[in-house]
């Protein structure tokens, strides 16, 4: 009697369609966080004293700065190939973020904006797990040198 066995097959790279869709994702989302960073970081003169009296200066400093080194964590270790295993980990700080930002929403009963914040909590998690397990970036090799 012959069986075929069921688990033969390498394993599959992924496909060129899932990377690109990451990283069309990446940039969407570094856009948004790399804006609404430097809106938190350096807001117009007119919001300053809305946004303090909402959450406090220094946390929205907090925010601005956190999000602006996001936007450039999802991007940067990919692109230079340099430490890629950080994406990954920027999209889970992220995730962190934005789970953050549902629950105030959520309390504070906004509604319309804990709904934008959820999406984007499931944009940066899919971010998170398809560059950590689906699809890492490889990093840069190592030049050899001859001596």
């Amino acid at each position: 009697m012959y069986t075929t066995p069921t688990n033969t097959r390498a394993p599959r790279r992924p496909g060129r369609v899932l990377t690109a869709g990451l990283w069309v994702l990446q940039v969407l989302l570094a856009v948004l966080f790399l804006w609404h960073g430097q809106f938190m970081a350096f807001p117009p003169a007119e919001m300053v004293a809305i946004i303090d009296a909402s959450i406090g200066a220094p946390l929205r400093v907090f925010i601005g700065v956190a999000e602006i080194l996001a936007a450039a964590g999802l991007l940067l270790p990919g692109l230079t190939r340099i430490l890629p295993q950080l994406t990954p980990l920027a999209a889970a700080g992220l995730m962190i973020v934005m789970s953050s930002a549902t629950v105030l929403h959520l309390i504070r009963g906004e509604t319309t904006s804990a709904i934008s914040a959820a999406i984007i909590f499931g944009l940066v998690t899919l971010v998170a797990y398809g560059r950590w397990k689906v699809a890492p970036i490889a990093p840069r090799r190592r030049a050899t040198h001859a001596a």
